[in-house]
């Protein structure tokens, strides 16, 4: 910590006007949070934050409330010359303190924040695996069993709906309705009998193309579904894949993608996420859970 911080900031709930400023608490810090996920984020949960006596945003925590039944807390960012006074802390205290006492609160964690995490009482109980591509080439041509993929239309979002809250564990409507306008390309997989079976988004962030929320019946189908959102993208590529699914992994490095990382999933209030029904192959990002 810098000795002219002798003044602790006030924490506060951030709105539209403070989202150039969590930008630029996100470059600070090597994040590459844009508008657009910032306001996606602000539109389906809340963020808390301290500035200085200058306006600055110096720390930042958000979450993401599904349910009773489960909330997100991601964006824990603090300013470097800020560091070493709580402020990290005192905003993630805050989201907790956001939804209803004993509400089951999962996090991805980074290697810097987890000790903080576990000393508020989160544990780890599984992790996701973040994969890079820094070129994609279509390469993925198997047929889907007669399954369409096509352009996700109003008249499947209530089966869509359905399908991620199956996924997922929880219902979460009005997260996913912002990122569908959010996105790039919303895809939808249907049955020969025109149900929807599975279903893929795409974001363009600063940095990548992320893929994900991607949900789908077995591991090649979520391949056709990855195929068919980045086969005409020029550029990077991030997927975060949910464990339990080796073999869709190993698969995604045979078409160019490389694993970098394994952040744990923290949970606190809990043992354990919402059952889910083993179709969720890629997370929307980790702050969202």
């Amino acid at each position: 910590m810098s000795s002219f911080n002798t003044t602790e900031p006030i924490l506060e709930k951030f709105d539209k006007n403070d989202i150039s400023r969590l930008i630029d608490l996100s470059n600070s810090v090597g994040w590459d949070y844009d508008e657009n996920e910032v306001t996606t984020v602000m539109s389906s949960g809340r963020i808390y934050g301290h500035k200085n006596e200058e306006g600055l945003i110096v720390s930042s925590a958000a979450i993401i409330d599904y349910s009773s039944k489960l909330a997100s807390i991601g964006m824990v960012i603090v300013r470097e010359d800020y560091r070493g006074m709580g402020l990290g802390r005192k905003a993630t205290e805050k989201c907790l303190e956001s939804v209803p006492i004993n509400t089951p609160v999962m996090l991805i964690a980074t290697e810097e924040g987890k000790p903080m995490y576990e000393k508020m009482g989160f544990t780890s109980i599984d992790s996701v695996h973040k994969f890079l591509c820094d070129n994609y080439e279509q390469s993925i041509t198997s047929s889907t069993n007669n399954y369409n993929i096509e352009p996700l239309s109003e008249e499947d979002l209530y089966g869509l709906i359905n399908l991620d809250t199956e996924a997922f564990g929880v219902n979460r409507e009005t997260f996913l309705m912002n990122r569908i306008n959010q996105s790039k390309d919303s895809l939808v997989v249907k049955s020969p009998d025109g149900a929807v079976i599975g279903y893929g988004l795409s974001v363009k962030g600063p940095v990548n193309l992320i893929l994900g929320p991607i949900v789908a019946t077995d591991s090649q189908t979520a391949l056709l579904i990855i195929d068919e959102l980045a086969k005409n993208h020029i550029g990077k590529l991030r997927i975060d894949v949910p464990s339990g699914n080796e073999i869709f992994m190993s698969k995604l490095e045979k078409y160019g993608f490389i694993k970098v990382s394994q952040p744990p999933i923290m949970i606190k209030n809990s043992n354990e996420l919402p059952l889910r029904n083993n179709t969720l192959y890629g997370i929307a990002a980790q702050i969202f859970g």
